[in-house]
């Protein structure tokens, strides 16, 4: 059975690093094409924190690659060891996750291996046919790569993992790392409080706000009815250019995708740029006193009202209920 690469996601997590559960729904993904292989690329002691979790998930092989050449530089040597391992193991695909570093790490492998890349996709199948929304959301395509070994780039929360225990062999990966890869090197990280919330990109729950909640102040509301449910906190474009929220939560499509089992819309009219970045979640529900906005057309459940008055009893009787 051919190889499948899947590049390992990993969030620092105080002193050391946790696996983002997007690696776990790319080895899930990667099955459909052949026999998954992780592929650690990152500072030394990487592999060590991961590979019984990723071995859990399917990993046959684990190829280490860890070095200071990696961690202290930007994308560009993660692309130069997926290269190289698509050139040793004659791999029928890879597979990256669809977050800000993994596609510029899967443009510059497409580029160095001359290879077609699908990115933001939800499902693959065995032929190699993906499937994606495009055009802001509004279209559903069926995409497949006709030159080269495919490169997938796979958007977080579209897949359920499912253990399949492998035997995650460790192989150490011997590169030497291009000067032109080390031109940007990394000065300093620092380590983003959460305040206790899961990551936007991977949470299953996410409560947003829009320029309905009116103020910064008011976003507390937002926050209490995601903490009563364990979710994580969005915003619209609007919200977070009016200053309500930090850019860095905005969900749309000059934001960030999110593909959540529910996905709480507040406040928000459902502009088609916002639509674009959470239409994909399963169950969405929204509140919003006017009946004709256009989330409603989107939405699973929808409540027609005043927000100061809904999301305030909402909070309340879901915290009665975890009581």
């Amino acid at each position: 059975m051919s190889e499948v690469l899947v590049l390992v996601e990993t969030v620092a997590d105080g002193d050391g690093v946790a696996l983002k559960k997007v690696t776990l729904e790319m080895l899930t993904a990667a099955r459909a094409l052949g026999e998954p292989s992780a592929v650690v690329a990152g500072a030394v002691g990487t592999a060590a924190a991961v590979k019984e979790r990723v071995a859990e998930y399917g990993a046959a092989k684990i190829y280490v690659a860890e070095s200071d050449d990696i961690d202290n530089h930007l994308v560009a040597p993660k692309a130069e060891v997926l290269a190289k391992l698509v050139a040793d193991t004659s791999a029928a695909a890879v597979i990256l996750p669809s977050t800000q570093e993994g596609k510029e790490v899967a443009g510059r492998l497409a580029i160095k291996i001359g290879s077609g890349l699908l990115t933001d996709i939800s499902e693959v199948n065995s032929d190699g046919t993906a499937t994606q929304v495009v055009f802001a959301g509004a279209v559903i395509v069926k995409s497949k790569v006709a030159k080269g070994t495919p490169i997938y780039t796979v958007s977080p929360n579209s897949v359920a993992p499912q253990p399949q225990p492998a035997a995650g062999e460790e192989v150490p990966v011997d590169i030497a790392i291009s000067d032109d890869a080390k031109r940007v090197t990394v000065v300093g990280r620092t380590l983003e409080a959460s305040g206790g919330r899961p990551e936007l990109t991977e949470a299953s729950i996410i409560v947003s706000g829009g320029r309905g909640v009116g103020s910064a102040e008011n976003f507390a509301l937002i926050e209490g009815l995601a903490d009563s449910l364990g979710g994580a906190v969005g915003a619209s474009r609007a919200a977070t250019d009016s200053g309500f929220y930090p850019h860095q939560y905005q969900v749309g499509q000059t934001g960030k995708t999110v593909s959540p089992q529910l996905y709480v819309a507040v406040g928000i009219s459902g502009a088609i740029q916002h639509r674009a970045g959470m239409q994909t979640s399963k169950t969405i529900v929204a509140i919003n006193k006017d009946n004709e906005a256009p989330i409603f057309e989107l939405a699973d459940f929808g409540v027609v009202g005043d927000l100061f008055q809904i999301v305030p009893a909402l909070t309340e009787e879901i915290t009665k209920r975890k009581a």
